[in-house]
């Protein structure tokens, strides 16, 4: 088997998108949850918070973290976190399972607020929806996979907005690739393949 330097190939004999590696939380959220739809506002919230946290670090860090980020943040259901008092921030800051930073923390705060807002207006997951490219033409290679779109240039402007925090082009193009708003399975992937 010839490698190529944008695939992986796991023990299993299948090719993945390269940022894989070998670590299996990496090698199931690859295959089971990256660039699938994702439907229903706290699972859209989630996946807003945890792009987020992950900011300045590793996947595979927020990964390891996501049961206690859905423990601490009240299973990221908007309603809950935008009640949150300074006793429940505290909480947060103290909370060794989750990634500590107080920007983020309050941004998470702040964003579930926002939610609750949006849904005077069609709701979080529609305006991120209305900003899905038109055409999107999957990558042939990693070199490929632009870091931010005019789509989520867009939506990061919209979200910031509505009073969002840490929802940067480079964070929601992260985001519409989790949650399958773009596919950026790289050819030669077996997602990819799988369509």
């Amino acid at each position: 088997m010839t490698e190529h330097p944008d695939l992986a190939h796991g023990t299993d004999g299948l090719a993945r998108c390269a940022w894989v590696g070998a670590d299996p939380l990496q090698l199931a959220y690859h295959d089971t949850e990256w660039g699938r739809p994702v439907h229903g506002e706290a699972a859209w919230f989630e996946r807003l918070s945890l792009e987020a946290f992950q900011s300045g670090l590793s996947w595979a860090t927020v990964l390891r973290k996501r049961e206690s980020f859905r423990s601490a943040f009240a299973g990221f259901d908007p309603d809950l976190v935008a009640a949150f008092t300074p006793t429940d921030r505290a909480r947060l800051l103290a909370d060794v399972g989750i990634i500590r930073n107080a920007a983020k923390i309050d941004a998470t705060i702040r964003n579930a607020r926002a939610v609750l807002a949006l849904r005077e207006v069609g709701g979080l997951e529609a305006l991120v929806r209305a900003h899905r490219p038109p055409r999107h033409t999957r990558p042939a290679s990693l070199a490929q996979v632009p870091a931010t779109s005019p789509e989520s240039q867009a939506l990061a402007k919209a979200l910031k907005g509505h009073g969002f925090a840490f929802v940067g082009p480079t964070t929601m193009y992260a985001a519409m690739q989790a949650c399958g708003i773009v596919d950026d399975h790289v050819a030669g992937c077996h997602r990819a393949d799988a369509g």
